[in-house]
């Protein structure tokens, strides 16, 4: 055995008088406090306003719904009601807005200027919905709202109709 441990001492050149190379600049860096690296980074910066995002949109809109009062939530005879003025309402707005044009333009502003105020008297009776106790005579008021609005398209369209054709009499008049 102390043939072995010879052998070795003397295969292996141990410097015992100066340092290998580089050995201060390793031995500063051990001396030298870690640091941590944040984990910060803008994905998880990101993340966060993604779902800060999302939930401020979620309550905005729990919001919104909470304020606009309508027929549905009364009876499903009244969420009938709504959905067929609704879907009649948007039917006939399409159609006078397919006889839009510049001779048509002031007759379709004037009426929908009024249909304007019905909405906005619609919504005060929204409002009305939720505070009043009376609610048979706000809902009747809902609905007659309804109903003014489609007579006053009802009437554009007549009006629109009729312009037109007086205006294609007149063109056939003058070929002839």
């Amino acid at each position: 055995m102390t043939n072995k441990l010879h052998t070795f001492f003397h295969n292996n050149d141990f410097d015992i008088y100066e340092p290998n190379l580089g050995h201060l600049d390793r031995f500063q860096d051990k001396l030298r406090p870690k640091r941590k690296k944040t984990l910060t980074s803008w994905k998880w910066i990101s993340i966060a306003a993604s779902v800060i995002l999302i939930l401020g949109l979620y309550l905005g809109n729990i919001q919104n719904t909470k304020s606009q009062y309508s027929l549905v939530g009364i009876s499903p005879k009244m969420t009938e009601a709504e959905i067929f003025f609704v879907s009649t309402i948007k039917q006939e707005l399409k159609e006078v807005e397919k006889h839009r044009s510049i001779e048509t333009e002031t007759l379709i502003e004037d009426a929908l200027d009024k249909f304007e105020e019905l909405e906005d008297k619609f919504k005060t009776f929204s409002k009305e919905l939720l505070k009043n106790e009376n609610k048979r005579y706000i809902i009747r008021k809902m609905i007659n709202n309804y109903q003014q609005r489609l007579n006053i398209l009802n009437e554009l369209l007549t009006q629109l109709e009729h312009q037109k054709n007086t205006k294609f009499e007149i063109k056939y008049d003058e070929i002839i």
